[in-house]
């Protein structure tokens, strides 16, 4: 129930509930701390000055201290397997093995962990050709060992998916992470060679396992179908279905609208059955210069 109580160094009364005594508030005259009384406590009380707040707290009071910030901030074991979400933006991977992730993602790790920036020649000639010419957007690092690894990048949203049997592809600057069990190949889109930019250079992922993708704030699908094509700004499509083939056209009449990176417009053409995964932000990554 609210009880009053007056400030001695102003004489503010205040009303405040019975439920908060033995912590603080402030004398919204002066700004002096009060101690709150219980309930039947005189109603007057002495007023602690703010600058000694810090050593006049009661023993109960741990609002703000080093100790909550370090209890709510703290590594917890969701026991979700492999990949688990520490927060929106910073991913766990729970180690025992071999992993692939985002070259530059890793901003911390706990246990016998080794990197490997994956060699030019672990994938094959093919594969060396397209990583020699996709930039830092499409590189990958092996992660090798036990513990834990922590991913983040730029602080974008991260999202788990599960493959099974299901193929995937994934703008190379979006993959944050994939299990070792997923198999993977860099695509070139032909056709476009004015312009290098997030859309051009892209993952596909195929098999069962686990994978991590990342967007700038809350991602969107959208459904493609025979009777509705989808049409996308490059810089802002993330992933689209393994079954889909984009096409890449320009349309000058919508350069100030659409696009950004040329003197033309560049657009992904979607069309068949599937979904495009989109963000609300622009990404210019620029990989290379034809």
């Amino acid at each position: 129930m609210p009880i009053a109580i007056s400030c001695h160094e102003c004489g503010k009364t205040m009303n405040v509930n019975d439920e908060l005594a033995g912590r603080q508030a402030k004398c919204p005259g002066c700004q002096a701390v009060l101690t709150i009384p219980h309930a039947g406590a005189a109603a007057s009380i002495t007023a602690t000055p703010v600058t000694a707040m810090s050593d006049t707290s009661t023993p109960g009071d741990q609002r703000y201290s080093i100790d909550e910030f370090v209890a709510e901030s703290r590594q917890r074991d969701r026991g979700q397997g492999v990949f688990e979400l520490e927060s929106a933006r910073m991913l766990e991977v729970n180690l025992n093995g071999s992993i692939m992730t985002k070259t530059g993602s890793m901003v911390a790790y706990v246990g016998d962990v080794k990197f490997t920036r994956e060699g030019l020649l672990d994938k094959g000639l093919g594969k060396m050709l397209k990583k020699a010419v996709s930039g830092e957007g499409a590189r990958l690092t092996k992660a090798e060992g036990r513990g834990r690894v922590y991913l983040a990048d730029a602080g974008k949203k991260i999202q788990i998916l599960r493959l099974q049997n299901e193929a995937i592809f994934v703008n190379g600057n979006d993959l944050l992470a994939l299990e070792n069990t997923i198999d993977w190949d860099i695509k070139m889109m032909k056709k476009v060679t004015a312009i290098m930019a997030g859309g051009l250079f892209n993952v596909r992922l195929e098999g069962n396992g686990l994978i991590a993708i990342t967007t700038h704030y809350d991602p969107l699908t959208l459904m493609v179908t025979p009777e509705q094509p989808v049409i996308t700004d490059p810089n802002a499509t993330v992933a689209w279905s393994g079954n889909l083939t984009p096409e890449f056209r320009t349309d000058i009449s919508l350069k100030t609208f659409f696009g950004r990176g040329s003197g033309e417009s560049i657009q992904m053409l979607f069309q068949g059955s599937g979904f495009v995964v989109i963000q609300p932000f622009e990404e210019v990554v620029f990989q290379n210069q034809a």
